[in-house]
């Protein structure tokens, strides 16, 4: 029997909220197409997971592309308020939270092996950001034989035009991709 789990991505103050030091443009308006979306999982008692990226506080485990920025601006440090999960998006009991050093949500973590415990057969994805978090899981989730389905407006970019040519790749590869509108009949 099928079964599909929910995947947020890095939808962290951090990389939220006005001001942080790694705003994606597109999070906010996100926020309620995610929440919808989340919402139907949660009425279903699907699995969710809350994928964060989470450095330690000297930054050894920054990727090599990002340490002179974390240096000049730590960010998502571990038990910092930054790297928490928004208050709108707030994990709650049943719910993991899974945290990540690298793009990939399935690199150096528990996520393919808690999934296959979990039976699980099918990831929805949402969150940020389209060309970097979003697209490395969603490659890697195919990698590791999942059937992916992208919400396109529960996902956010730096701009529009971003969005739209990283969505095209990952539809290209074989990723469905659907709207908020959508899931309830995805779900059955």
């Amino acid at each position: 029997m099928a079964k599909t789990a929910l995947l947020i991505i890095d939808m962290q103050n951090d990389f939220v909220l006005e001001g942080k030091p790694l705003k994606v443009a597109g999070a906010p308006a996100v926020i309620p197409k995610i929440q919808n979306v989340l919402a139907e999982f949660r009425k279903r008692s699907l699995p969710v997971f809350h994928i964060v990226r989470v450095h330690r506080p000297d930054g050894s485990d920054v990727e090599i592309i990002r340490q002179d920025l974390f240096r000049k601006q730590p960010f998502a440090v571990e038990g910092s308020h930054g790297a928490a999960v928004i208050d709108e998006l707030a994990p709650c009991t049943g719910e993991y939270t899974l945290e990540k050093t690298r793009m990939s949500a399935f690199i150096g973590t528990e996520l393919d092996l808690m999934l296959r415990t979990l039976q699980v057969t099918t990831l929805v994805v949402c969150g940020i950001q389209t060309p970097n978090c979003i697209r490395t899981t969603v490659f890697d989730g195919i990698a590791y034989n999942y059937p992916v389905v992208l919400v396109d407006d529960a996902t956010g970019a730096a701009s529009e035009e971003v969005h739209r040519a990283n969505v095209r790749d990952m539809q290209n590869i074989g990723v469905r991709i659907v709207q908020t509108a959508e899931i309830p009949g995805i779900l059955g």
